[in-house]
């Protein structure tokens, strides 16, 4: 299952992240952990050191194997140099599974011990002052957004992404990209601000959102909350001395965290796990279809002097069924 959180800058989203990150570690299922947020907290969230957190490989320096990696032997993509972000995959193309060795894993992921398991952890990479002015930073997560078109994950398999803060995450056509979207938002009028804009976007395009109410004090801020997000609101997260604790890189074993708390990671589990049910693999490579060829006609053909619209296959359609070919 891909899943997303987002929300507004100090909404506790990275927190929160790295909170069902662990959730699910403990329970000993297979989960990729992605970094995608250009203000790289989620390692540091994991336990990582600063140290460790700061020698994360950015998988933005690494664009140039990953495209050679996942163009495979398909013949509509001439060159790894005419990949762009949105580049869908077709016959022949190499996809990723969230339980495999690969060249893309073995350059960019480092594994991350936990209390009670371990996770693969990603990063996009930290936006630097050699950047500015030379390219946006939007671009900085298009090696996300590549992996994810050419990623196959069944129940069971968790691939979990920190976003950018605010309407960012609607920059480019990845919000499209996770069977859940949960929005951290805080009780407050500034907090559920993303929350609408996102909703637009969330209809238009069938994503499926749901609201964790974050730093929530009591039943007033209960109320608030459901009286602006009404039925999207799916659980809140209290106070925790476990979270404060952490953040202050002294945190108690996972177990641990508050009863209320470790009741609402699961149940944000529940609801990931049920979207499996409403998996529309046609509809999901036709989203990436449409962001590749918008893509390709506003910049990537210019850029890259090639037609991108002939990278598309019409007959391949994204989803469990597709076998992976083989490295080779």
């Amino acid at each position: 299952m891909k899943i997303a959180f987002v929300g507004k800058g100090g909404s506790g989203k990275t927190t929160l992240s790295s909170l069902f990150i662990r959730h699910l570690a403990a329970r000993a299922v297979p989960v990729v952990a992605v970094d995608a947020d250009i203000n790289q907290h989620l390692g540091a969230a994991l336990g990582l050191d600063e140290s460790a957190a700061c020698s994360l490989p950015a998988m933005g320096a690494h664009l140039p194997l990953i495209k050679e990696y996942l163009r495979g032997t398909n013949p509509r993509i001439t060159s790894p140099e005419t990949m762009i972000k949105t580049t869908p995959p077709g016959e022949g193309s190499r996809l990723l599974r969230v339980q495999e060795d690969n060249p893309v894993y073995a350059a960019c992921a480092r594994t991350v011990h936990l209390d009670d398991g371990e996770v693969r952890l990603m990063a996009t990479g930290p936006f630097t002052e050699s950047d500015l002015g030379v390219a946006c930073y939007h671009s900085k997560v298009g090696a996300v957004e590549l992996c994810l078109n050419h990623l196959v994950d069944g129940p069971g398999e968790y691939v979990v992404v920190d976003m950018t803060a605010g309407s960012d995450s609607f920059a480019s056509g990845m919000f499209t990209r996770f069977d859940m979207t949960f929005l951290v938002a805080e009780p407050t009028r500034k907090g559920v601000s993303v929350y609408r804009q996102y909703k637009d976007y969330a209809r238009d395009y069938g994503v499926a959102l749901a609201v964790v109410g974050n730093k929530v004090q009591g039943p007033d801020d209960v109320d608030f909350l459901r009286q602006e997000v009404g039925e999207d609101l799916l659980v809140t997260m209290a106070h925790s001395d476990w979270v404060r604790a952490m953040e202050k890189g002294r945190p108690p074993r996972f177990a641990r965290l508050e009863d209320a708390n470790r009741q609402a990671l699961r149940t944000l589990q529940e609801a990931a796990d049920a979207s499996h049910a409403r998996r529309d693999p046609e509809r999901y490579t036709r989203q990436m279809v449409h962001f590749h060829l918008r893509n390709a006609e506003s910049w990537g053909n210019a850029k890259t002097g090639a037609d991108l619209a002939a990278q598309v296959d019409p007959a391949f359609v994204l989803g469990e069924h597709v076998p992976v070919p083989q490295p080779g």
